[in-house]
C-alpha cells in the first residue's frame, strides 16, 4: 500500500515544478481546460496535464490512479 502525502506539501512541490506561486498557479488552472497534476503518494512528484476534477490520474511513475490536480488539491474542486 502506498501512502498518500498531505495535499498542501503537494500542491506546494507542484508550485515549485510548474515555476508559479500558488496563486498564479491556480489562477493559471482555473481558466483552463487543463491543469497541472502531481502524484499523491509520498516520495512520488510525477506531475503531468489533467483535466481539472481529476483526482485519480494514471502515474506513469507507480502505475496507480494517483494524479489529482491543481484544483483538487486546493479544495477548489
Amino acid at each position: 500500500m502506498h501512502k498518500r502525502a498531505d495535499s498542501a506539501d503537494k500542491l506546494a512541490k507542484l508550485c515549485e515544478i510548474e515555476g508559479l506561486d500558488e496563486m498564479a498557479l491556480l489562477e493559471r488552472d482555473t481558466f483552463d481546460s487543463v491543469c497541472a497534476g502531481i502524484c499523491t503518494n509520498a516520495g512520488c512528484d510525477y506531475s503531468c496535464q489533467v483535466e481539472p476534477d481529476s483526482d485519480s490520474g494514471w502515474c506513469e511513475v507507480c502505475n496507480l490512479n494517483t494524479v489529482c490536480s491543481s484544483l483538487m488539491l486546493a479544495g477548489i474542486i
